[in-house]
């Protein structure tokens, strides 16, 4: 009798246990949806920005591989982009240069007239289709636009190996020989190259094909045929801020170029200066790496040497930051072993890198 009354109070333990932890589940379950009325958006832009964060969230994670950035392809939506709330959790951002993209303001309809205002923007035009390069052609001419045209990638890919100096790549998507997208994804890897928007050119207006456009590093979307409207919001986004610089970067001192002291050795003659400057593009471009070959194999004396060259040259020509930065690097390979002028080495790039981009926008 004893051991049937036992049992009967355990089973009646066990209900009210299942009974408090159900009551307890339900109600931390009505606190959640309480929260979530409280946070819930109010309109539809609200929704739609959730969404938004949702999906590059999931692109995130599916692409953490890849150079993506969300677009808007919208026409006239080009410069409501620049303020993209969620553009920082994008992988763009961390794998891709920054760029000085500014908001366009509100104006009315575009005419040929307004290409004006990017004069000396330098584009390059990779476009197989004769007809749209003719259309370019005479929308741009007479703006001051300069204009180099490629047939397909590879040729776009052996102009840049030649002059890089462009602020903007039209980029093709379907082209013969190499597409859009395989060029694509080798201008981006270069680092000489990250200086230059990859804008889409392309018929193709399908999310999925404009997101393989984003993953390989086109910036932007401009759909074939091409509207004036938009082709002057994706200049005046990306070059707006940048043509003045562009423009005293033909006669000023820059961010490594003091054009003043090199002139004032080369006592003001412009033309043996800009020879100077040629011949430093020609014998220095690849000085890092031969200098990391020459202390990986413990040559101290031909670091030491080269080092000292690129010192005298750099004092003549006005390149003051790296100037520096070479006697201090000069000094640290005397301690070859201790390998510390490992971080030297790598801010000696790249500030050669800029050097060589304004020497070559100089001359």
């Amino acid at each position: 009798m004893i051991q049937e009354y036992l049992y009967q109070i355990l089973t009646i333990i066990i209900i009210l246990t299942f009974i408090i932890i159900y009551f307890l589940i339900k109600s931390s379950r009505q606190k959640e949806i309480s929260l979530l009325h409280d946070i819930s958006p109010k309109n539809d832009k609200e929704i739609q920005e959730i969404q938004t964060t949702s999906i590059l969230e999931e692109r995130l994670y599916k692409d953490k591989d890849k150079d993506f950035k969300f677009i808007n392809t919208e026409e006239g939506s080009f410069g409501s982009i620049a303020n993209n709330p969620f553009e920082h959790i994008t992988p763009a951002t961390i794998n891709r240069r920054k760029r000085n993209k500014i908001e366009v303001p509100a104006h009315g309809k575009i005419s040929k007239e307004n290409f004006k205002e990017f004069k000396g923007v330098k584009l390059l035009v990779t476009e197989d289709n004769m007809i749209n390069q003719k259309v370019i052609s005479a929308l741009l001419s007479g703006s001051g636009i300069e204009i180099t045209m490629a047939d397909n990638g590879k040729i776009a890919l052996d102009i840049l190996e030649n002059n890089d100096d462009f602020n903007i790549i039209l980029m093709d998507a379907r082209m013969p020989i190499m597409n859009g997208f395989e060029a694509t994804k080798k201008i981006k890897a270069n680092k000489n190259y990250q200086h230059i928007v990859v804008i889409a050119l392309s018929g193709d207006i399908s999310p999925d094909d404009i997101k393989k456009m984003t993953d390989v590093g086109m910036e932007e979307h401009l759909e074939k045929p091409l509207k004036m409207s938009a082709f002057y919001d994706i200049l005046y986004a990306y070059t707006k801020g940048n043509i003045e610089e562009n423009q005293v970067l033909k006669g000023t001192n820059t961010k490594e170029l003091n054009v003043e002291q090199g002139l004032e050795v080369c006592g003001g003659d412009n033309f043996f200066y800009k020879d100077i400057l040629n011949d430093f593009v020609h014998n220095y471009t690849n000085i890092t790496q031969e200098l990391t070959k020459h202390l990986d194999e413990n040559n101290e004396i031909l670091a030491d040497a080269m080092l000292l060259d690129f010192i005298g040259i750099t004092a003549n020509i006005g390149a003051i930051n790296i100037h520096n930065i070479a006697l201090e690097l000069k000094e640290t390979i005397k301690d070859i072993q201790e390998r510390s002028y490992i971080t030297l080495l790598e801010e000696f790039e790249q500030h050669l890198q800029i050097l060589l981009r304004d020497i070559k926008r100089y001359v």
